[in-house]
């Protein structure tokens, strides 16, 4: 793991502007159209809600705890490394630095109390339903070039992002939340990534972007 973190980080910061294929078992960074901040986590828990690993916004572009690495729903078969992400596929993000899932339910979004909170859960990727999300999108493909939504599969609400920021110890980060509004503010968009491509073998071709 420390290994590939480190050649990782080498190979991978340089800003997507393609219009490649996001496919299964990429590692991305999701830029939020409105607020221009990278989904973002790290080991801080929630002090209040679910008490679970917060999610966050964040303006810097090189953070590390900003990669997710794109899974196929939980509870199903591994997706084919570098399979192709249709609109209206079932996907689960896992957090690259902590292993744990995107997710959301029906607590209260900490600043926003509208909004559900959105949090980071399970252990090693292996999490529950609550961590399943549907790529919304326009086309019958997601190409890194569109900006799509992510809508929470058991709650129908859309990752969000509606604008509060925290204080310590996680200050001037922005409040990541899922609501039932379509706007702007939960447009996301493929920044830095590695992008595997689809191929009609199991050998590890991959476009580092």
């Amino acid at each position: 793991m420390v290994i590939w973190l480190a050649v990782f980080s080498l190979v991978c910061l340089r800003i997507a502007t393609g219009n490649e294929l996001v496919t299964c078992t990429s590692v991305i960074k999701l830029q939020n159209v409105q607020r221009g901040v990278r989904l973002h986590s790290h080991e801080v828990k929630y002090g209040s809600g679910s008490g679970q690993q917060s999610v966050t916004g964040v303006t810097n572009s090189d953070d590390v705890n900003s990669y997710w690495v794109i899974k196929n729903a939980s509870n199903k078969p591994e997706c084919k490394r570098g399979a192709e992400i249709k609109c209206g596929d079932v996907i689960r993000l896992q957090h690259f630095s902590t292993g744990r899932n995107l997710h959301s339910h029906t607590f209260t979004a900490p600043i926003t109390g509208s909004h559900q909170e959105v949090s980071a859960f399970g252990e090693n990727g292996k999490g529950d339903e609550g961590d399943n999300w549907q790529v919304v999108c326009s086309s019958d493909l997601w190409y890194k070039s569109s900006a799509v939504r992510l809508r929470h599969v058991i709650t129908s609400k859309y990752l969000t992002v509606p604008g509060g920021t925290y204080g310590r110890p996680i200050a001037g980060q922005y409040e990541i939340t899922a609501h039932g509004t379509i706007s702007d503010a939960s447009l996301w968009r493929p920044a830095e990534a590695v992008m595997f491509m689809p191929s009609n073998e199991d050998s590890a071709g991959h476009d580092e972007l």
